[in-house]
C-alpha cells in the first residue's frame, strides 16, 4: 500500500509537555497588571490562590509566580496568543501603572517582544503553521547559552533524556533544538554576551520514560531533589563526552502518572467585559487548526 504520510513527523521523543516556567516575583500586584490584565492571561482558579504564589495559565502550560527575589530567565519565553492587536491594546492600558519598572513593550512586524517589571523576556506570536494548531499556549523557551555548547546541549538531551534534539541556528546564531511535546521546544542559542550568574528560576516538563533518564542522570550524580514517587529535578546540563557542566537551568521533571498531568486548565477570554458582556464567550480555546 502506497504510504503518503511522514509518520516520523508525529514523533515527539521521551519528553511530551513543556508545562512551566517558574520565576520569582516581588510583587503579586504588580505580577497581576502585567501578566493578567497586559498579557491577557489566566490566573489559575483552583490552586497557588493566596497572595504567596501565583499560577498563570497560557493553553496548557503556564507560569508560576512565587513571591521572592525576583528571578530572572536568561533568554526569553514565546507566546502565541489569537489576537496580538487586542494584546497591544492591554499593554499601553497597564503601561501608567507599570511605570518606573522594566516594562517595556515594541510591536514588531513579526511578533510583540514585552518585558516584565522584572526584565524577563516574552515575545508574543499570532498563530501560525510553525506552531501547528496551536491558537494560545508556550510553543517555546529560549534560553541564551555561552558559545560552543550548543553541540553538547543536543548531545546531552538526546543521550540522557532520549529527546530528539538537533544544531542549527536561531536568530543568525548556532542553537540547540530539543523537542519537548506537540509544537514545543527548548533553544539553546548561542551568544558571545557576558550571561548573568544562575539565580535558580526554574522549568517543568513531562516524561513518558521517567526511569530511564533517572538512572542516567543519577549516575553522573546530576540529580538535584528526588522530590517525590512522580518527580525528581536536576540542574546543570552537562556534555555526555566529558562531564564537563555546559548550562545550568533546574528541570523539574514529572512522569505522566504526576496527579497534575494533563489537567484541564481555564483559560479566559480576555476580551469580555462586564459591559460588554457576550454570554457563552467566556472562555479562550487553547488549540484550533490554524486557517490562513
Amino acid at each position: 500500500m502506497d504510504n503518503r504520510y511522514d509518520r516520523t513527523a508525529e514523533d515527539l521523543g521521551n519528553i511530551v509537555a513543556l508545562e512551566h516556567v517558574n520565576v520569582q516575583v516581588p510583587d503579586q500586584r504588580l505580577a497581576t497588571l502585567f501578566y493578567v490584565m497586559g498579557l491577557g492571561l489566566t490566573r489559575d482558579p483552583y490552586l497557588m490562590t493566596g497572595v504567596g504564589n501565583m499560577w498563570v495559565n497560557i493553553g496548557r502550560s503556564q507560569f508560576h509566580l512565587p513571591t521572592g527575589r525576583a528571578q530572572v530567565l536568561r533568554g526569553r519565553v514565546g507566546l502565541v496568543l489569537p489576537d496580538v492587536d487586542a494584546l497591544e491594546r492591554r499593554l499601553e492600558a497597564v503601561r501608567p501603572a507599570l511605570d518606573g519598572t522594566g516594562f517595556a513593550a515594541d510591536a514588531g512586524r513579526e511578533a510583540v517582544d514585552v518585558t516584565s517589571p522584572w526584565g524577563n523576556r516574552i515575545r508574543c506570536h499570532r498563530p501560525q503553521p510553525q506552531f501547528g494548531r496551536m491558537a494560545l499556549g508556550m510553543p517555546y523557551v529560549e534560553l541564551d547559552v555561552p558559545g560552543g555548547t550548543a553541540p553538547g546541549i543536543a548531545r546531552f538531551y538526546r543521550d540522557v533524556l532520549d529527546a530528539p534534539a538537533t544544531v542549527g541556528e536561531a536568530d543568525g546564531a548556532p542553537a540547540a533544538r530539543i523537542s519537548v511535546g506537540y509544537s514545543q521546544e527548548l533553544v539553546y542559542r548561542e551568544t558571545d554576551e557576558a550571561l548573568p550568574p544562575y539565580d535558580g528560576h526554574h522549568l517543568a516538563v513531562y516524561l513518558a520514560d521517567f526511569s530511564g533518564p533517572h538512572a542516567r542522570l543519577d549516575e553522573r550524580g546530576l540529580i538535584s531533589e528526588e522530590s517525590d514517587q512522580h518527580q525528581y529535578r536536576f540542574q546543570a546540563i552537562v556534555d555526555p563526552d566529558d562531564g564537563g557542566t555546559l548550562f545550568e537551568i533546574e528541570h523539574e521533571v514529572r512522569s505522566m502518572t504526576h496527579p497534575l498531568y494533563a489537567r484541564p486548565l481555564v483559560n479566559r477570554n480576555p476580551d469580555q467585559a462586564n459591559d460588554a458582556f457576550a454570554p457563552g464567550h467566556e472562555d479562550r480555546p487553547w488549540a484550533l487548526p490554524y486557517s490562513a
